[in-house]
């Protein structure tokens, strides 16, 4: 049912009661009695006329407007909430409809408006959030819904035809709020809507992915990315093996994509969980995670590398020697270029690769490929690395390599020494070559100067 619909379901009472609230009086001249002082066959009317009452919604932009009666209402939303505690019975269809006018009434509104931040210099942990100044109202409005949700009195049949598509596209878009209390909220009833009304799953999926898509190659503005990831978490928890082709398309298409925009870390950590949570369900999506990790790799963003690093060393964690085969020629030239970054939590985060034994295991097994992609940034580091703590940590690799096969390393240092004269002797030419260029230049332009001083004989 829609807003026009309740409207006209709720009809004279809502009327009242703004014309009540208009004239100092939210609840008129006679106030209601509390639903414990009523006799049990009167206490569904009476509950249905506290929802119509508390659908009438205050300004809050002046704190000293009406200040008795949004207490009223704060009291009279608490008692509601407890009514739907106390399991009087089923909620019918003609009291859903009246339930969710009151809800949407106060929770589906248009959100402020977003600060103008600098993209750039923009900060989420020194920035002041926009905190909602209808929260004593709304906190409570939420807890309603969330116990009308997992109430045992709401059945799930007659519910879903109000907790429809539509209500839940609007619950979405309130994730954009500014107010982490908000976005809470949000998280836990839309996981609580989702396990309840198993109907809904797909389309709460796809409607997440909306959201993902617009953030990334729209808006890259989104409060909420980080709580949408958290539900995301716990939903790919419980996919069943095999995946279906629809979870590993929202993978590639929804998830990876998330790495691109420069507010990464606001969320990397939630977005990290959820694709480690694929490659350990199905260890053969470590070869297009990794693929799609190198894709979207930042250049010049040294804070989002070190995330990077660290995402990529969880999912080799789960990868198997099958799918590290596959990758690791694109994944190693990445690294042996971290590995002589000159940001030294760059370089830093890239030997602590080594650390980690089960990587030692793979780089062991597939050393004859490995050893000659990172040879060079390691023998770099150790004669010219300014950090001593990424100095000691290519040491200590180094050494490693040494230890695995030193025959191995021995030849591929050569052959890296051997390289980097050619390229000494390449430069040595092509300097060579610019000088005599500079000096016919040189030679031209005096000769041409004394040429020009002369004046013809007649």
């Amino acid at each position: 049912m829609g807003a026009r619909a309740w409207a006209e379901a709720a009809g004279g009472a809502v009327a009242a009661a703004a014309a009540a609230a208009a004239g100092g009086r939210l609840l008129g001249t006679d106030p209601l009695p509390l639903l414990r002082d009523v006799p049990g066959g009167d206490k569904q009317a009476l509950f249905v006329r506290k929802l119509h009452l508390c659908a009438f919604s205050f300004d809050f932009s002046d704190p000293t407007a009406h200040v008795r009666e949004k207490e009223v209402k704060r009291q009279t939303l608490l008692e509601l909430v407890d009514y739907v505690n106390s399991g009087s019975g089923k909620f019918t269809e003609t009291v859903s409809n009246d339930i969710m006018f009151m809800l949407t009434s106060n929770l589906f509104r248009a959100l402020h408006p977003l600060k103008a931040h600098d993209a750039e210099s923009f900060d989420l942990d020194e920035e002041e959030p926009n905190l909602e100044p209808a929260w004593p109202h709304l906190q409570i409005v939420y807890e309603f819904l969330l116990r009308y949700v997992v109430s045992s009195d709401t059945d799930a049949k007659v519910a879903k035809r109000h907790i429809d598509q539509n209500f839940v596209v609007h619950l979405l878009d309130l994730f954009d709020s500014e107010d982490p209390r908000e976005r809470d909220y949000l998280k836990t009833i839309l996981h609580r809507i989702y396990g309840k009304f198993m109907v809904h799953r797909p389309f709460i999926r796809k409607a997440i992915n909306f959201v993902f898509y617009r953030f990334v190659f729209e808006t890259e503005h989104h409060n909420g990315i980080a709580e949408l990831l958290e539900i995301l978490g716990s939903i790919i928890n419980g996919f069943a093996l095999p995946l279906k082709e629809e979870h590993k398309q929202f993978l590639q298409r929804a998830l990876m994509p998330l790495h691109k925009p420069k507010c990464l870390p606001a969320y990397h950590q939630q977005l990290s969980y959820c694709v480690t949570q694929f490659v350990e369900k199905d260890p053969r999506l470590a070869d297009a995670v990794i693929r799609s990790l190198l894709k979207f790799w930042p250049l010049t963003n040294s804070h989002k590398e070190v995330l990077f690093l660290g995402e990529l060393e969880e999912v080799l964690e789960l990868t198997q020697a099958e799918e590290f085969a596959r990758v690791q020629e694109p994944l190693f030239r990445q690294v042996s270029r971290c590995l002589t970054s000159s940001h030294f939590q760059v370089a830093e985060r890239s030997l602590f690769l080594w650390n980690n034994e089960y990587i030692v295991q793979l780089v062991a097994q597939h050393r004859e490929t490995v050893l000659p992609l990172v040879i060079g940034a390691l023998e770099h580091n150790a004669k010219h690395h300014w950090n001593p703590a990424v100095h000691s940590l290519t040491l200590n690799v180094r050494k490693m390599f040494q230890e695995i096969d030193g025959q191995l390393y021995e030849r591929c240092r050569q052959q890296c020494e051997e390289a980097e004269q050619q390229r000494e002797a390449e430069q040595h030419r092509r300097r060579q070559q610019w000088e005599a260029v500079e000096a016919a230049a040189a030679a031209a332009a005096s000769a041409g100067g004394a040429g020009g001083g002369m004046l013809p004989r007649r």
